[in-house]
């Protein structure tokens, strides 16, 4: 195989934002290896733009629903959960976006199709055309949307996912314990260039608090100041995108010291680095960055379906705590920032879980496939 000339095609969504940050780690560990040609194709906005704006909008949305009684991701999540690959619901799915891919593949010409979403499309045109398809799991927990026969290789988080789709009737040489991908940037941090050492304070522990915990929003102006009393730590709050919260808690905050406010940070890893926990939503990317610098994981409320599957299964490890309330949270947090060897056993158990360079583990493993696959006879 004359890598200079490969084409590879990864297929990724815009429901969240683990799927297109997995595309994005394997695509420069592709790069690394030699691989030029490597085209990301969000296969939903592409083959449907205004259902595509619909649906994501109404996926962001369901982050707000249960606090209404309507908590429909969920609902949809679990009826679906176990659904038969051959039934009618799977094989509407695997319908979608068929076309447009088939589309692309006759313009790309790919040597191989990566998943990073459950597209059944891809296995599905990828055995009609000769192309093997590798999917991407990137959750900690298995649905029935992933689960296709026609993969030609699934790269998974756990020996348990493994285990998982070995009885759904998947060869062993079909599935890989990798690891989910990160970027790189998460595996060599230099504590020297952290910018962030020069903004907190390191005589005090730092409890980070992503933008995507939502439920907690409402009730953060009095944990917040409960916890620098108590805990004697300091606060930081990521925004994200959202400048309007972001200038909220400014405002909220802006005679409290310990409290730190950021808006989007493009090197989360340093903060994650400098930081003693996070409170955070449970998606499979922010998961495992927590997992691989071995930082305490708090998760309040999780929101029904792959993200409180996703806590549930850390917190089945130790690595996770899941609360219901405010006051559980605060005591969560208040034990890890005084217990040194509570949080200690946190990060040892966490250093078991951890799978190194796992972008680059299955960049290469394919990369390999596609090698063997060129050499077999027509």
């Amino acid at each position: 195989m004359n890598k200079v000339d490969s084409s590879i095609m990864i297929l990724t969504a815009s429901y969240g934002n683990g799927h297109k940050q997995a595309a994005q780690a394997l695509k420069q560990r592709l790069h690394l290896r030699g691989i030029n040609k490597v085209h990301i194709i969000d296969l939903m906005k592409e083959a449907y733009p205004v259902l595509n704006t619909i649906t994501t909008t109404i996926y962001e949305k369901s982050t707000q629903a249960p606090a209404y009684g309507l908590d429909y991701y969920g609902w949809s999540y679990y009826m679906t959960r176990d659904s038969k690959q051959d039934g009618p619901l799977n094989k509407y799915f695997n319908l979608l976006g068929k076309k447009k891919l088939r589309e692309f593949i006759d313009l790309e010409r790919p040597d191989a199709i990566i998943n990073t979403f459950p597209f059944g499309a891809a296995p599905e045109t990828g055995r009609h055309l000769d192309i093997p398809t590798f999917t991407v799991v990137t959750d900690y927990a298995l649905h029935s949307r992933w689960i296709h026969s026609d993969v030609h290789k699934y790269y998974v988080a756990t020996d348990e996912l493994k285990a998982e789709l070995l009885d759904k009737g998947l060869a062993p040489e079909q599935v890989e314990v990798s690891g989910i991908p990160i970027r790189q940037a998460f595996q060599a941090i230099s504590e020297s260039s952290n910018a962030f050492q020069g903004i907190l304070d390191p005589r005090k522990k730092t409890v980070l608090i992503s933008a995507g915990s939502y439920g907690i929003f409402k009730h953060i102006e009095k944990m917040a100041e409960s916890l620098v009393v108590k805990g004697n730590c300091q606060i930081a709050v990521v925004c994200g995108r959202d400048k309007r919260l972001e200038h909220k808690l400014n405002l909220l905050f802006r005679y409290h010291p310990d409290i730190h406010i950021f808006g989007f940070i493009e090197h989360i890893h340093e903060l994650m680095a400098v930081s003693s926990c996070i409170l955070t939503k449970a998606g499979g990317l922010t998961l495992t960055e927590a997992i691989t610098l071995q930082l305490p994981i708090f998760v309040y409320r999780p929101l029904s379906g792959q993200e409180k599957e996703n806590a549930r299964f850390l917190s089945q490890k130790g690595v996770a705590a899941i609360s219901q309330s405010p006051d559980e949270l605060e005591n969560q947090l208040l034990r890890c920032l005084s217990d040194d060897a509570y949080a200690g056993h946190i990060r040892s158990r966490m250093s078991a879980l951890r799978k190194d360079s796992s972008a680059d583990y299955i960049a290469k493993s394919i990369i390999e496939a596609i090698a063997k696959e060129a050499l077999q006879p027509v």
